[in-house]
């Protein structure tokens, strides 16, 4: 049920964007507790973004999950910041990070919910 979408203005080819999906959901599954079979990741690279007034290296990722918790969610994000930086070369105040805790009954899965 963990669901991270990694927004960038880079251009990745796709063994960049394979590897990273890799890595991004094996992180976020040690992260969370969770099994990597429920784990889903998705790359939306090459979009025309800025921040800062600037379009150097950005990126914005978003992260839900049930049972999210604020408790967790920093280091979360030191994670994923460091994650992004090594596989994208974007500086960790380059990145904004989403974080949203699904309630059980708001996410479907398989014709029901969870």
């Amino acid at each position: 049920m963990p669901y991270l979408k990694i927004q960038t203005n880079q251009a990745l080819d796709e063994s960049d964007q394979q590897r990273l999906m890799v890595a991004a959901s094996t992180l976020v599954a040690q992260q969370l507790g969770k099994s990597e079979r429920c784990v889903m990741v998705a790359i939306d690279a090459a979009r025309p973004m800025m921040f800062a007034g600037a379009t150097s290296p950005l990126a914005y990722l978003e992260l839900k999950s049930i049972g999210l918790s604020e408790h967790t969610t920093a280091e979360l994000s030191k994670h994923l910041c460091t994650l992004v930086t090594e596989q994208l070369n974007i500086a960790p105040d380059r990145i904004y990070i989403e974080f949203a805790n699904a309630q059980r009954h708001m996410w479907g899965w398989d014709g029901g919910t969870f």
